[in-house]
């Protein structure tokens, strides 16, 4: 049976600054007037596709069997020392689940085969819309891979076959203050009760270091902790808030 529901989630890190040439450094760092200011900046290249890449893809497909759930998941991991077009590596996390190392480029094309596979799938997020969805795209062009489908079709306010539970939360009106305020993930999750991905002690602001420091299974179990949290949160809209 296929599955009805992929919960996703990606980990970014920032290329360093060696990366870009002068011209770009500059418009990147302007308005950068203390070495703070620009650690700062050089911090928000992992927010941008053009500034960044993917280190990791978590996933969790839900099948339904009867009354229950079945959940697969799976994490698509970047390792550098791996080449384009070399096979992925499998192996197992130490939670038991699923993991895929590639190089940057394979992981995505073997995302996109992925969801190629699954065309009738719905898609799950937090503020996947507006940072996950766009991120996936626009970095596989940048590595010159088109996708297999247009994770931003529809507006802001109608798209199908992507439920973003930000979107949901804030009945599509997200401010920055009053009832539909746009909270964190980790705020949401302990509101409704739900154990935080954060709970052991990893959150996406260690990311780029433990990248560097060859900690790709953590990276992984995190991002997976992530999927899990937000399918429980998926739930109570589901059951909820669902009309």
């Amino acid at each position: 049976m296929d599955p009805s529901y992929l919960v996703f989630d990606l980990e970014t890190v920032g290329h360093s600054a060696e990366n870009f040439d002068d011209v770009q450094i500059e418009y990147l760092l302007r308005g950068a007037s203390t070495e703070e200011e620009r650690e700062k900046k050089i911090g928000e290249f992992a927010l941008s596709p053009l500034t960044g890449r993917i280190v990791c893809i978590g996933m969790q497909m839900m099948t339904r069997e009867g009354d229950e759930w079945q959940a697969k998941r799976v994490a698509y991991s970047v390792d550098p020392s791996m080449e384009d077009g070399a096979p992925s590596r499998h192996e197992e996390l130490p939670s038991g689940s699923t993991w895929y190392l590639s190089s940057e480029r394979t992981m995505l094309e073997n995302f996109w085969k992925l969801l190629n596979h699954h065309r009738g799938i719905t898609l799950v997020s937090f503020n996947g819309r507006n940072f996950d969805a766009p991120w996936l795209m626009l970095r596989s062009a940048v590595l010159g891979i088109r996708p297999s489908k247009n994770l931003m079709d529809g507006t802001r306010f109608n798209y199908s076959g992507h439920i973003d539970l930000l979107d949901r939360l804030t009945f599509f009106q997200g401010s920055g203050s009053g009832a539909t305020r746009r909270f964190n993930f980790d705020f949401y999750a302990k509101s409704f009760g739900i154990t935080s991905p954060k709970a052991e002690g990893v959150d996406g602001s260690m990311v780029g270091d433990l990248f560097q420091e060859g900690g790709h299974a953590t990276i992984a179990e995190y991002c997976l902790r992530d999927v899990t949290a937000t399918w429980d949160l998926f739930v109570t809209w589901d059951h909820l808030l669902r009309f």
